[in-house]
């Protein structure tokens, strides 16, 4: 038998993944790329060599290096979601819980995913794409928030405008802790006390 039947007949096998775990798969070496070499290493065709898979099967999951970072952020998101969603079934029904979960829940989820999601927003900086998909994402939050915390705002409410103030706060503080700025319970305990302050106006 000649060389290259041998080496045809011992040559191992791609595994055949549904579309689902497939995309689960080039998320999972995408995260790790930027993980290990920053987001400008992550390109369609390095995931493609990275992931051992067809270019054609890359561009069909993601179509440009956009989407596939927005669907890094959506990925980031949506744990994001069922962490604090987990998070705030289990809290002790308080404010003081109420905020503290929020604000735990919220960083934790950030430090979870470490420096590659502030990389992959930077590259993303100026995408239409991604304002809209981080816009629904912050509206939903935002409404989660409220919802949340509803029986401990007071008659004067709190305007939708508090809630933003709130989101950035969440947003900048847990970015310097992911950064090594500052540690990740001094950014739990700032966003804690916003919260707390935020309610705290609403009923004066």
């Amino acid at each position: 038998m000649s060389s290259t039947s041998e080496k045809g007949r011992h040559a191992p096998k791609r595994l055949r993944l549904s579309r689902e775990e497939r995309l689960r798969q080039l998320l999972d070496v995408s995260w790790r790329l930027v993980r290990e070499e920053g987001t400008d290493a992550l390109t369609l065709p390095r995931l493609s060599e990275e992931a051992d898979v067809t270019k054609p099967v890359v561009y069909d999951h993601f179509g440009t290096r956009n989407g596939l970072l927005i669907a890094l952020y959506k990925d980031f998101d949506a744990r994001q979601t069922a962490i604090i969603d987990a998070a705030l079934e289990a809290r002790e029904p308080t404010l003081e819980g109420t905020a503290r979960v929020l604000a735990a829940a919220y960083v934790e989820c950030v430090l979870a995913q470490g420096r590659e999601i502030p990389g992959v927003l930077a590259a993303l900086a100026g995408s239409p794409e991604l304002e809209a998909v981080k816009r629904d994402y912050q509206l939903v939050f935002i409404d989660k928030c409220r919802k949340a915390l509803a029986s401990f705002i007071g008659p004067r409410g709190v305007p939708q405008a508090g809630f933003w103030a709130m989101l950035g706060a969440a947003d900048a503080l847990s970015h310097a802790a992911a950064t090594g700025e500052i540690t990740a319970r001094q950014a739990e305990d700032e966003l804690f006390e916003t919260i707390l302050a935020m309610i705290a106006r609403s009923r004066r």
